[in-house]
């Protein structure tokens, strides 16, 4: 019997008080934002696991390193085997300043086997205007490896992806705007009651600063006190506690069988009549021997039996007021499989017996 699973399933279904949640983990600042970076780099010091000499860019790429150093040599003449191409990625996080750290992540981008032992030759990483914000350099560390040659190999999770934590130094300011006379919140999930019930937390705190422009947008005015303390204020305001309200929504994952409802589900009465018919065909295979001396030949003869099997139908009944936990335990009473549940629940939604609304992932 798969009950057990059925309840690990909808144990998020059973009716909870949902505690406040901070301002900060519902809305986001306008204007406080991470930015995304990119750099063009070299990774060197490969054991032979770098570029092939086809990836063109790469021994063109090393020619021009090794050119800024007055070394002049032919592209034609460079092995690159000890060589890769990468593309280097990071965040910026808002607020960065010249001189602070932050993560890269290193991918190869032609046929280098293997980052691993590489470091990265100095690297500038640019933003979406096309200025640099921070230059990258460092040892590579990748977190797997590839050992074996030909058809003999052993990989262990992924050595083209590497990253270097705090590899990359911030070189310019991040382009993000500081809150000065008005503050906008951005929800982060658009909702008309959400948006009210912050607008009313922050005006019993702060006496008349905000009001909802729209579901998703909420504007504070910082009062006169606080103009030459604007973090002191924003530290206050995202400390707020604000109970955000649900829509009723049931989720379903029919691949892992995992059903999570809320505690804002309703169930009108209705009664579920569920039954199961199980048709069970085997097919065997006998051979059939002639008699000695005789001319026959030996056949293989298929022997097919069916079985048919109806179990009760079982019913459950819900009243008027039924709750998320009357709905699990029935369910689990009757001895619905996951698939069933999943069949019962598009047949409530479709009788209208279900108050929510019904997502399949």
């Amino acid at each position: 019997m798969k009950t057990p699973m059925i309840l690990a399933g909808l144990l998020a279904a059973l009716p909870s008080f949902a505690p406040a949640a901070r301002l900060k983990d519902l809305v986001s600042i306008e204007g406080v934002r991470e930015n995304q970076l990119i750099g063009y780099g070299v990774v060197v010091g490969l054991a032979g696991t770098g570029d092939s000499q086809q990836t063109v860019f790469s021994y063109q790429s090393l020619t021009n390193v090794l050119a800024r150093m007055g070394v002049a040599v032919s592209p034609t003449a460079i092995r690159v085997k000890n060589t890769a191409a990468v593309m280097v990625t990071a965040t910026l996080p808002p607020f960065a300043q010249p001189g602070m750290r932050i993560d890269i992540t290193v991918a190869a981008i032609a046929d280098a086997a293997n980052l691993q032992g590489g470091i990265l030759v100095l690297t500038s990483l640019r933003g979406a205007d096309g200025q640099v914000y921070a230059v990258a350099q460092g040892p590579v560390v990748t977190g797997g490896f590839v050992a074996g040659r030909g058809g003999a190999t052993r990989a262990l999770n992924h050595p083209t992806v590497g990253r270097a934590p705090n590899g990359a130094s911030v070189e310019r300011a991040a382009p993000s705007v500081a809150p000065k006379s008005v503050v906008k919140l951005q929800v982060q999930q658009a909702d008309f009651t959400t948006s009210a019930r912050i607008v009313e937390a922050i005006n019993k705190k702060f006496d008349a600063a905000a009001h909802a422009e729209n579901p998703g947008l909420v504007t504070v005015a910082i009062p006169p006190d606080h103009s030459s303390r604007t973090t002191e204020f924003m530290a206050e305001l995202e400390n707020l506690t604000v109970e955000a309200d649900r829509p009723a929504r049931v989720v379903i994952n029919e691949r892992t069988g995992t059903i999570v409802m809320g505690k804002e589900v309703r169930i009108a009465p209705v009664a579920i009549l569920h039954g199961t018919l199980n048709v069970e065909i085997q097919t065997s295979v006998a051979v059939s021997q002639p008699a000695p001396l005789s001319q026959g030949a030996t056949q293989v003869v298929p022997q097919t039996a069916t079985a048919v099997k109806e179990e009760k139908a079982r019913n459950v009944v819900l009243k008027q007021g039924a709750t998320v936990e009357e709905l699990v335990r029935a369910l689990a009473a009757i001895g619905s499989t996951p698939r069933d549940v999943i069949a019962i629940l598009q047949s409530l939604r479709s009788a209208g017996a279900l108050e929510a609304e019904l997502e399949v992932i």
